[in-house]
């Protein structure tokens, strides 16, 4: 479940493990997004922070990083569903810093949708941004991480391995996503890595949920709590450096997966 509110997320210590390099992550204002960015920023790379509708947050993230280190950022609006989107994204952003070494897959649309009421607008919505825009991204991104010999990471759930009742679009479109990782490690290999974040209960959905309910799946939750949004950042990390990794699904989740 990654589309939930925006808590206060801190500024993880500074080093220079990616120093020089450029990562670009879409849905970066906010959420899951936002602790990533703030992460690979950290790590000394430079962050491109793209955004839809969140604007404002975008800025004041991209001011908050400036102030730890100059001219570092860029903030680029755009809205992913639109069909040139995609490349002039990743043309804007190769160009803001001279070169691409990460892909951030993170924006993502998530709300329910039962069946007998499931329309073409939301089957478009749904598969338009957690799977055609990550594979429109990768594709136009695939020349510049060649050459940098970068990554690709998507964020997919583990909702896309055990489908969410009520959510069969959102579950289906995950799903796809997950293939699509291992495709694109074969078909990028062997000079661009391509892997996913599978996260669990990190933050709770936007929308709300009872207490019972949040109970239940922490209940479910081997470690018998939920997790952070710096737990996911965590392991974007591990993948921007795991030089000899690719096409693998880490599921982030407190062992949520195993059935506990």
């Amino acid at each position: 479940m990654t589309n939930t509110p925006a808590d206060t997320v801190p500024t993880p210590p500074q080093s220079e493990r990616l120093a020089g390099q450029t990562a670009l992550v879409t849905g970066a204002a906010r959420r899951v997004g936002n602790a990533i960015a703030r992460a690979l920023h950290a790590a000394g790379a430079n962050v491109v922070i793209h955004c839809h509708r969140s604007l404002a947050q975008a800025q004041q993230l991209a001011a908050e990083l400036e102030a730890t280190r100059a001219h570092s950022t860029a903030v680029i609006s755009c809205d992913l569903l639109q069909p040139a989107a995609p490349a002039q994204l990743i043309a804007d952003a190769s160009a803001r810093f001279g070169a691409l070494h990460l892909l951030v897959n993170n924006a993502s649309s998530f709300y329910p949708t039962p069946m007998g009421s499931i329309t073409l607008a939301q089957w478009d919505d749904l598969m338009g941004s957690n799977l055609r825009a990550p594979l429109m991204l990768a594709q136009a991104a695939a020349p510049a991480l060649r050459r940098t010999r970068g990554a690709v990471l998507n964020l997919v759930d583990i909702h896309g391995m055990r489908p969410l009742r009520d959510h069969v679009v959102y579950s289906v479109a995950k799903a796809g996503l997950i293939m699509l990782t291992r495709a694109l490690a074969r078909e990028l290999a062997p000079e661009v890595r391509v892997n996913a974040i599978a996260p669990g209960a990190v933050l709770w959905p936007e929308a709300g949920m009872s207490e019972e309910r949040k109970q239940k799946i922490i209940d479910q939750s081997a470690l018998q709590r939920a997790g952070s949004p710096q737990d996911i950042a965590g392991a974007a990390l591990f993948f921007a450096e795991a030089a000899f990794v690719t096409g693998q699904i880490l599921a982030v989740d407190g062992g949520r997966s195993i059935g506990w």
